[in-house]
Formats: C-alpha cells, sequence, structure tokens
C-alpha cells in the first residue's frame, strides 16, 4: 500500500498517543492532521500497518483490541475501567513464573493491570 497523506495522519496519531488506541481514538486524532479522514480509510490503513509489522495488535480481554506501535521494549499495560482507554506500563510487573506441566515450554506472557486512570480519579 502506497504512502498517502492519511497513512501519515494515521501513524502519527499513534506516534503522538505514546499509548494503545483503538480504531476509533486514532480516528478522532488522525482528523487532527488530515480533516476529511473517514473511519473506513483507518480501518484499513489499520490493517495494512499490521501486514507491514508497523503496528502490533494489543489484545485485551473483554473489550475490543487496541493497536500500538511495533518494536518497543517488552511491556505491560492497564486498561481504565471509567473511560476505556489502554495504558502502557514500562517493563515487566511479572517477577514470578508459573510451574508449567512437564514438556510445556512458555514462550511469553500477558498482564493487565484494571483500574482508574488519573484523568478520570480527579473527576
Amino acid at each position: 500500500m502506497r504512502n498517502t497523506k492519511q497513512k501519515e495522519a494515521i501513524r502519527q496519531a499513534f506516534l503522538d498517543a505514546g499509548r494503545p488506541l483503538s480504531p476509533e481514538e486514532a480516528h478522532l486524532s488522525a482528523r487532527k492532521l488530515y480533516r476529511g479522514l473517514g473511519i473506513a480509510t483507518v480501518y484499513r490503513n489499520i490493517n495494512a500497518l499490521l501486514e507491514d509489522n508497523w503496528l502490533l495488535c494489543v489484545e485485551i480481554p473483554g473489550s475490543s483490541p487496541r493497536y500500538e506501535v511495533a518494536g518497543k521494549k517488552h511491556h505491560h499495560h492497564f486498561h481504565c475501567n471509567e473511560c476505556g482507554r489502554v495504558y502502557e506500563l514500562e517493563g515487566c510487573v511479572a517477577k514470578a513464573k508459573p510451574r508449567l506441566p512437564p514438556g510445556f515450554h512458555a514462550t511469553g506472557h500477558e498482564f493487565f493491570l484494571y483500574g482508574t486512570c488519573v484523568g478520570c480519579a480527579t473527576r
């Protein structure tokens, strides 16, 4: 897929946010840079950026996926129960290793924290 002004606006939305975004959040942010941007274009470009390995999908248990810029160090996520935003947590908070059954080999892990972000807590 070619590099268009729409795609650049979408990329910039993810870079500026510094956190995982839903397609709707990316759309709102990217529209500030490219006024006529439609939601279908955002979905199409997110799929292209996933194929290009520029974006990664962040699966959230019980919620719709978010997307973040690829290539970051290992990290975890915080999901605000009030506003639904997802934030990145630096480093790894999971220090304990689970006991796996004989013959099992873990290749990674997921860890989510849930609560209220600072913006929602001060309202």
